[in-house]
């Protein structure tokens, strides 16, 4: 970690953003980093110039540094450890992978990933589980009060308990490694939903200790567009199926030529994987650039210092709450230490039309998304180390006027 306090205003420098927008979603997509642009367009190049060469000879060791990288700094092993695109195409893979004993049900908060939802909701109807929802005190002051509305919502019928690290309409922190706790008491499978962990939080996923563990690399970590994973934990290595049969399917039958046999499920293997990692990733030809550029994304905020970004974060939330406190919204993120990180949402007066609002922010180049819930609406404020004071100026100004254009009032 650097020992003097980070340039912020230098390395705002080093972000790939429009002028014209203020950019307060990063918790949707986070944009790039120069260095990080620079290196997958490279290796994009590369790709482009030489598909055979690059895929057969330059990639693997790409791949198994990429990997290596990426587990060490999520807190696990490479063994453990497969990239997908994207938290929805992990999620997909534990949910369509898992056998589960039937009749039962999957357990998760109220407050899920819609399209998540909808993932388990097919997997029950094929495998004959219902799905259940119980009510998350969002507003919480401790965690024990969300361990304690798990605990209550189990039954003997629960099969996996799937939930949120970090709430994606609100930004509430789950106390993941407690509710995977919980579940292992009780037999139950726990499956994180990470989207929003890696590079927010300070994440050791083998102390959460999930049974699987998935999240996204192209939000707070800001690594390209394509980069997910699915960490497994330890006694699933054999639990789950692929999405695609691939060249990855058996792992003593290969495509090209004379290559030398691992020696093992977990042992590395010519093609910058393991067999069993390999067995789950490989889905045939694909640009998986964005996965080699990880390492580039990690170097870049590690550069500044991770405890020097979270607690930039930490300012411009206290800051956030504030300024968009005194125009007269109430919070819908806890401010408790531990409880909240790099999105603060706000609940929106009755009566605002949720698209016209959207609208009358995009008119004024302001980039904050508008969640809507069955019971109310929020605006949500992602603030990375890169914002600045003056973009929540930006939005505390002219919110009241948005506010009005679609049907309300702050």
């Amino acid at each position: 970690m650097p020992d003097e306090q980070p340039d912020w205003a230098a390395a705002r420098e080093q972000m790939l953003l429009d002028p014209t927008v203020t950019m307060l979603n990063t918790g949707s997509f986070g944009p790039l980093p120069r260095p990080v642009f620079d290196r997958v367009t490279a290796i994009r190049l590369k790709l482009a110039a030489g598909p055979t060469d690059f895929y057969v000879r330059q990639a693997p060791p790409l791949l198994w540094e990429a990997r290596e990288r990426t587990a060490a700094f999520l807190g696990t092993t490479p063994q453990r450890f497969v990239f997908t695109t994207n938290v929805s195409a992990a999620i997909n893979l534990v949910a369509s992978g898992l056998r589960l004993n039937a009749p039962g049900e999957i357990l998760m908060s109220d407050h899920e990933y819609g399209c998540m939802v909808w993932c388990w909701e097919r997997a029950g109807q094929r495998q004959g589980l219902g799905v259940r929802q119980f009510k998350l005190p969002t507003m919480a002051t401790d965690p024990g009060e969300i361990v304690a509305a798990a605990r209550k919502a189990i039954t003997p019928r629960t099969r996996v308990l799937f939930f949120s690290h970090v709430l994606s309409p609100t930004g509430l922190i789950l106390p993941a490694k407690e509710l995977c706790a919980l579940a292992r008491t009780h037999g139950i499978i726990s499956v994180v939903d990470g989207a929003h962990a890696p590079a927010m939080l300070p994440l050791d996923v083998s102390d959460v200790g999930a049974d699987f563990y998935t999240g996204n690399l192209h939000k707070w970590l800001l690594a390209p567009s394509g980069a997910g994973f699915v960490v497994i934990g330890p006694g699933n290595e054999d639990r789950l199926q692929p999405l695609h049969v691939s060249w990855g399917y058996h792992a003593d039958k290969y495509p090209i030529g004379e290559v030398a046999r691992s020696t093992g499920p977990d042992a590395r293997d010519v093609y910058g994987s393991t067999p069993r990692t390999r067995f789950l990733e490989f889905e045939g030809t694909r640009d998986f650039c964005p996965w080699l550029a990880v390492p580039a994304a990690i170097d870049f905020q590690a550069a500044l210092g991770w405890a020097a970004v979270r607690a930039r974060i930490a300012d411009l939330a206290a800051y956030t709450r504030k300024v968009i406190g005194d125009t007269g919204l109430s919070l819908a993120t806890p401010a408790a230490r531990g409880m909240s990180g790099a999105m603060t949402a706000f609940n929106l007066p009755a009566g605002v039309s949720a698209p016209k609002l959207r609208k009358a922010l995009w008119d004024r180049r302001i980039e904050v998304p508008v969640i809507e819930r069955s019971d109310r609406l929020m605006v949500r404020v992602s603030h990375h180390f890169y914002t600045t004071e003056a973009e929540i100026d930006v939005l505390a100004k002219e919110l009241p006027a948005c506010l009005r254009e679609a049907g309300g009032a702050a």
